[in-house]
C-alpha cells in the first residue's frame, strides 16, 4: 500500500491509500470514518483491481472545517484524484460520499466509466437533515458535541435509540462522538444545501448500480428508489441481511457487488449475482 497525493481546486492536499494492480477503482468513505473503514472490502479486490481509497478532507485528523464547506468542494476533491488516475475508473462512493460521488460524476462524467453508490442520502424529496440539523447545531455551540452526534444518529441517519445509546456508553464512546460531531454536522448541512431535488441527475447516462440494504432504514431505500427513478443508466441492487455498514458487517459481499459493476464497465465481463443480491 502506497500514500497517493493530488492537488484541489483549491490547493488543498488531498491524499488517498493506493492498493493493487489493474483497473482502478475509486472510492469515498462515507461521514464520520476514514478511508481505513474499507479495509475489508479493499482486500478482497485487490488482487484484481487498483484501489484508491480518498480521505475525504474534513475527516482527516486535525481539519480545518470552513462554514463554507460544500458538496462542490468535494466533488472537486474527487475530480482532483481522478484526474490524476488512469482511466477508466469505476467512481465508487458510500452514504454522504456517494453524494459527493454523484455531484463529481454530474460535473465531469467524461472523467468516469461508471458509478457504484451505497445509499446515496440525497435530498430527492425531502431535506436529510432538516429540523434535526439545526437541534444537532444548537447542541454543539452549546458545547455538547456528543449530544450533536447523537441527534446526527438518532434523527437524520435514523439508527435505532438503544444502537446510539450504546454507542456513547463504550468505553470511550462519549469521546468519539463529540471528535466526529463538527465534521458529521458540516456534511449533512452541505448535503442539505444542495437543496430538495434530483431532476438535473436525468442527463446523466453513465451506468450506474445503486446498492441499498434490505435492512437500512426506509428513507434511505425511499431515497435510493428516487434515484434510480431520475437516472437514465441505472439498476437497484439490494444487499440481502443487511444495512448501511456491509463495508464493515459483509465486506466480502459488498466487495463482490463492487467486482460485478467494475467486470462489466472496465473489463467487459459480467459473472452472475451470487447469494444475497438481487437486483
Amino acid at each position: 500500500m502506497t500514500e497517493f497525493r493530488a492537488t484541489s481546486a483549491d490547493g488543498t492536499r488531498i491524499t488517498a491509500l493506493d492498493d493493487g494492480r489493474g483497473p482502478t477503482l475509486l472510492l469515498v468513505h462515507g461521514g464520520g470514518e476514514r478511508a481505513t473503514s474499507w479495509g475489508g472490502v479493499t482486500r478482497t479486490l485487490t488482487g484484481d483491481f487498483r484501489v484508491v481509497r480518498m480521505d475525504r478532507r474534513i475527516y482527516v485528523p486535525g481539519a480545518v472545517i470552513e462554514p463554507t464547506h460544500s458538496v462542490a468542494v468535494e466533488a472537486a476533491d474527487i475530480l482532483a484524484v481522478a484526474g490524476a488516475l488512469d482511466r477508466p475508473v469505476l467512481l465508487v462512493g458510500h452514504s454522504s460520499g456517494a453524494v459527493a460521488a454523484l455531484e463529481a460524476a454530474l460535473l465531469a462524467p467524461a472523467a468516469f466509466a461508471g458509478l457504484f453508490l451505497y445509499e446515496p442520502p440525497m435530498p430527492t424529496r425531502s431535506l436529510v437533515g432538516g429540523r434535526a440539523a439545526r437541534r444537532a447545531r444548537a447542541a454543539l455551540a452549546a458545547g455538547d458535541p456528543a449530544e450533536a452526534v447523537r441527534i446526527q444518529l438518532r434523527d437524520i441517519v435514523r439508527m435505532s435509540a438503544d444502537v446510539v445509546d450504546a454507542l456513547a456508553a463504550a468505553p470511550g464512546g462519549q469521546e468519539l462522538l463529540a471528535a466526529r460531531a463538527p465534521a458529521q454536522l458540516a456534511d449533512v448541512e452541505a448535503v442539505d444545501r444542495l437543496g430538495i431535488g434530483v431532476a438535473r441527475f436525468g442527463a446523466l447516462d453513465l451506468p450506474t448500480t445503486l446498492l441499498e440494504g434490505d435492512r437500512s432504514p426506509a428513507h434511505l431505500r425511499e431515497r435510493v428508489a428516487h434515484l434510480a427513478a431520475v437516472l437514465p443508466n441505472a439498476r437497484v441492487l439490494t444487499l440481502a441481511g443487511h444495512g448501511h455498514v456491509a463495508h464493515r458487517t459483509a465486506p466480502a459481499e459488498l466487495a463482490q457487488a463492487i467486482r460485478e459493476m467494475a467486470e462489466r464497465v472496465l473489463v467487459g465481463r459480467a459473472h452472475p449475482h451470487r447469494a444475497g443480491l438481487s437486483s
